[in-house]
């Protein structure tokens, strides 16, 4: 199956922890099929903690998005994170934002990821790597939906 993840960290090495993140995901049999660029962006929500580096990747598994999604949460808690309170400093926060077309609500899970329309720190990255791929629910591509995004966080793309 096709999957859209967000990687963020905005504590330690920031780019050595993306790097870091995604050798285990590959140890774990994860296809790496496209990576976007480095972004450096303004934390939003919580904004007094350090800035993020972002990045989107495009991957392949076979494993249905529950069983991924207890794989990410495995390779975060190997990473050292700890889920104390939402919206707090990280070395590493992996996102999947979607499942190819697939909607799913459930309480551990939620696809696609709820706002990403709304935060720049996915779209732009995601607008690099697959602008024409298709929200399933507001039926918008991303490049679209970035054209709409009313987010003005600061994203800069710090590495190609």
């Amino acid at each position: 199956m096709r999957y859209f993840l967000s990687l963020g960290s905005n504590l330690g090495d920031r780019e050595k922890n993306l790097a870091h993140a995604l050798a285990l995901l590959e140890k774990e049999g994860v296809e790496i099929l496209k990576i976007s660029s480095l972004y450096e962006t303004q934390p939003v929500d919580f904004s007094a903690q350090p800035w993020f580096y972002n990045q989107l990747v495009e991957v392949r598994i076979k494993a249905n998005p529950e069983a991924f999604l207890d794989l990410i949460k495995k390779i975060e808690n190997k990473m050292g994170r700890k889920r104390k309170q939402k919206k707090e400093p990280r070395t590493i926060d992996i996102d999947i934002i979607l499942a190819e077309d697939k909607v799913i609500h459930t309480k551990e899970l939620k696809v696609p990821h709820p706002r990403m329309e709304k935060r720049n720190f996915v779209l732009l990255p995601f607008v690099e790597i697959s602008p024409h791929t298709f929200h399933p629910v507001l039926k918008e591509d991303m490049k679209t939906l970035l054209k709409k995004s009313d987010n003005r966080s600061i994203v800069k793309q710090i590495k190609k």
